[in-house]
């Protein structure tokens, strides 16, 4: 295939300079799309609802509009979804994305506007090409074709005016003609709704294509992959795919699996750029490799908001937008987009590393952490603790979840946790011990918890059989996609499902 990156390089590098300028306009950028969506929507039923048109900025938006989540919106997105135009967003909103980040039964039909299907969705796909451009100038990404891995439609939800389906299967769907020709799979075998059988016949598919690019979230892509290498008998991906040389990878943390790729693809070429992307827009990018941390894209169709991590569920909490956010703080993200979310509690929290630019991590959810002790555990506590054990045991870990135990029969407290290895450890106790010391070291209040046993005795491991957080999602309807297994749980109920098919 013609190798036409040097072109792309060239029509992104306007692109390039104007993200390059956040970190000296935050502020006015973000009061400018502020505006441009109060403007857009001031005649809908929510802009009338709340008098978009009579808003002077920020302050009066703040001090007006409620804040959200969706069982607050749920009444106008079913009316939407039903062909009602004009409630939250101008319009008509035809695509709807099946929300997999709730741990309970309820689905969540997120709107996806044709506005922000472009501004919002696939303006962070358009600004990923362009830094990895940047950063590498040596790239032929163009050269051959991206392995893109998506979610299906769910046609049991459609209604005569509104289409649901998994975020990436509608991004898909609707994908311009020129990506097109940079993609495989074909996009029948990309929406079929069986993973298991997905998988193998994406492998199939493309075990003799020139691919240059993955894009997708690792937990399922390492599957793909290790299809990939069972169908072809090849013992490492750059084997099968010589010019493979970057991972676009979102969805769930990508510390487990690192090591794990980095055995599967030795490639020194090799590449990983993670974004930030949910059913609710795409929200950050890795913009520096040598920078784990990445940044808020901050002209698209959002505008951000922040509520400190210890006041979320409160009556009254403090708001921030983002220029008042500090370094180092648990906040909890809360959007207004141009599909029609209005001061949305996303469920996500992410804490700052800097702010010129805006640049940092996702620490958790606001329901996924364990705080039974007062130990505030969260995700990202829990990544560089399995990092950190790993390193210590030579251990490899695929998947995990835990809980806190509150009391067993002894009168004794601890977290439980089941971890699924890829390679497991000589000895488990030993990783255990690891594991608790290096949260210990990562947690100052895990550590206070810890001491001397009193209030929290070490963690336990469960080991947990090949296979098992796979079938519990299969059991769900949540097999593929971007489905992904809760790490933590303040409660026992996702716990004591797992543990009852071990």
């Amino acid at each position: 295939m013609l190798n036409i990156t040097p072109l792309v390089r060239q029509f992104f590098a306007h692109r390039v300079r104007i993200i390059d300028s956040f970190a000296e306009r935050a502020e006015t950028l973000q009061r400018e799309v502020l505006a441009r969506l109060l403007r857009q929507a001031a005649r809908t039923e929510w802009g009338e609802r709340y008098d978009y048109a009579t808003l002077r900025g920020y302050e009066d938006f703040a001090e007006r509009v409620p804040l959200n989540d969706y069982e607050s919106l749920k009444t106008d997105i079913d009316r939407m979804r039903h062909g009602e135009r004009d409630v939250l967003w101008r319009g008509a909103v035809r695509w709807y994305a099946k929300s997999s980040g709730t741990t309970n039964d309820k689905s969540k039909f997120i709107p996806v506007s044709a506005q922000g299907l472009q501004d919002l969705h696939y303006a962070g796909g358009r600004d990923s090409v362009a830094l990895y451009l940047r950063n590498y100038p040596e790239s032929r990404l163009f050269s051959g074709k991206g392995l893109i891995l998506g979610g299906s439609h769910q046609p049991n939800y459609n209604s005569p005016t509104a289409l649901v389906g998994d975020l990436s299967a509608i991004l898909n769907e609707n994908v311009s003609t020129f990506v097109n020709l940079f993609r495989v799979p074909k996009k029948q075998t990309a929406l079929l709704a069986d993973f298991e059988e997905k998988r193998d016949r994406i492998a199939r598919e493309t075990m003799h294509a020139n691919v240059t690019s993955l894009s997708g979230v690792p937990s399922w892509m390492m599957a793909v992959l290790t299809r990939l290498l069972e169908i072809t008998g090849a013992k490492t991906v750059d084997e099968v795919w010589p010019n493979l040389e970057v991972f676009f990878h979102g969805g769930v943390a990508f510390t487990p699996y690192r090591e794990q790729y980095l055995r599967m693809i030795p490639s020194k070429k090799m590449h990983y750029m993670e974004t930030y992307n949910a059913s609710e827009g795409f929200f950050g990018l890795q913009t520096d490799p040598a920078d784990k941390a990445m940044e808020f894209m901050l002209d698209y169709d959002v505008f951000y908001e922040f509520i400190p991590l210890e006041e979320v569920g409160s009556d009254h909490p403090t708001v921030l937008p983002i220029w008042e956010v500090e370094v180092g703080k648990n906040y909890a993200l809360v959007i207004s987009t141009s599909c029609g979310l209005w001061r949305y509690q996303i469920g996500d929290t992410v804490k700052f590393t800097g702010t010129r630019p805006y640049k940092f991590i996702i620490s958790g959810r606001t329901k996924s952490f364990i705080n039974a002790f007062g130990e505030e555990l969260m995700v990202d506590n829990a990544e560089q603790g399995l990092k950190q054990a790993c390193q210590a045991t030579g251990a490899e870990v695929s998947e995990y979840t835990a809980a806190p135990v509150f009391m067993d029969a002894e009168g004794k407290c601890r977290h439980q946790w089941i971890i699924e290895f890829r390679r497991a450890p000589q000895d488990l106790e030993a990783f255990a011990t690891a594991l608790d010391d290096a949260l210990q070291r990562i947690n100052s209040d895990y550590e206070a918890k810890r001491y001397k046993d009193i209030t929290l005795q070490r963690l336990e491991i469960l080991p947990a059989r090949e296979g098992l957080f796979n079938d519990w999602l299969k059991s769900r309807g949540k097999l593929g996609g971007q489905h992904k297994v809760p790490r933590l749980a303040n409660h026992r109920d996702i716990i004591e499902q797992i543990i009852a098919m071990m």
